[in-house]
């Protein structure tokens, strides 16, 4: 299929449903409005189910369902309405319900809720964070290649700039290799047989088949989670590392700006670079702690008060200074509109941070 221009929202509802997605739930809140109107759009046309739910419990009681039963499902929100569906995410873990989850943050980045969540246990979601629509569009369908692989759920993450910039994108299926076969759906056809499926976050056997209880399947659950981590590939993109006596570190639609302003300070001669995750978890660690072997200093611009800035931390383990050089600035209605998401502001930020740290550390 050509490229098209198109808006982000849209070009997310596309690739979603190209990559299989046959089920659709949520509650209406911009951004993510335009993605659930989109998929409203589509998905009939397919033979799939879009739901304008009550709530966004209901949304993710909804998918749950659905996912359950073998199709391709997904719900979302903005992140006041993921607060909502934290609980309901940690349990579809614990039950190794496969669910791809979009979150298109309206004001701050929700960076915490996204790599952290709020609900009970121990439980990870990978998290996919894309830069504009032509990568948007191949990571929300790995998000579902991640989903089936894992059989947990995996958050996309976008913003209010993601849903509504147009850009040419060329909206075609990917392919991400062989997944495990779907032999654990619930659907109805084993009832009765004494063959039927267990789907459940407080156990994944049946009582006669283990008596370890629900302390065994919390161990069950935590070994999972560390064979997922190992086994998910950290995704990372770099510019001008090599050379790069100060490096920014940031991420989506903050990234894209900050990946331009680089690139004019290298015209200007500095030895500045960047760095970006793409995975937000698994983290990009090791290549962080790679960059600050080689850097002098490394800045993190994130549009909060400092969240993305602890793993970074933590990656670097002290082999160079962290600055923080993020703001929390917002539209009057703060849906997303940020002032601070400004070309010569940040010439001006980074150049001086720069200046400031080489000076400190020379």
């Amino acid at each position: 299929m050509p490229a098209r221009f198109m808006e982000g929202s849209e070009a997310i509802a596309e690739a979603m449903v190209t990559a299989g997605c046959r089920f659709f739930a949520g509650y209406p809140m911009t951004p993510f409005t335009e993605v659930l109107e989109h998929m409203a759009r589509l998905l009939p046309g397919v033979g799939g189910t879009c739901i304008n739910a009550e709530s966004e419990l209901e949304a993710i009681g909804m998918a749950w369902g659905a996912a359950s039963t073998g199709a391709r499902a997904a719900t979302g929100s903005v992140g006041q309405g993921l607060s909502l569906m934290q609980e309901s995410i940690s349990e579809l873990c614990r039950a190794q319900v496969p669910l791809v989850v979009v979150n298109m943050s309206r004001g701050q980045t929700d960076y915490y809720q996204s790599t952290r969540g709020g609900g009970h246990g121990d439980y990870r979601t990978p998290v996919l964070a894309p830069v504009d629509l032509p990568e948007a569009v191949e990571l929300v369908q790995y998000a579902f290649h991640l989903a089936d692989q894992w059989r947990n759920p995996v958050l996309f993450y976008g913003d209010y700039y993601l849903a509504h910039v147009q850009e040419s994108a060329d909206v075609h299926p990917y392919e991400f290799g062989p997944l495990p076969a779907k032999d654990w759906i619930v659907d109805g056809l084993n009832g009765g047989t004494g063959n039927a499926k267990l789907v459940s976050p407080l156990s994944s056997t049946k009582h006669h088949e283990d008596r370890s209880g629900y302390g065994g399947h919390l161990k069950f659950v935590a070994e999972r989670m560390a064979t997922m981590t190992e086994g998910i590939e950290p995704m990372v993109e770099t510019g001008f590392v090599d050379d790069a006596d100060f490096v920014v570190v940031s991420f989506g639609t903050a990234a894209r700006y900050v990946r331009y302003v680089v690139g004019l300070l290298r015209e200007e001669g500095l030895p500045i670079g960047f760095v970006r995750p793409i995975t937000l978890w698994p983290f990009p660690s090791d290549e962080i702690a790679r960059v600050a072997e080689r850097a002098r200093a490394l800045a993190v611009y994130e549009l909060n008060n400092g969240q993305m800035i602890d793993d970074v931390r933590l990656a670097v383990y002290g082999r160079a200074p962290v600055e923080f050089i993020g703001d929390l600035t917002l539209d009057m209605s703060g849906f997303g509109i940020s002032p601070d998401y400004d070309v010569e502001r940040l010439l001006v930020r980074i150049r001086n941070a720069f200046t400031a740290q080489m000076s400190e550390v020379s």
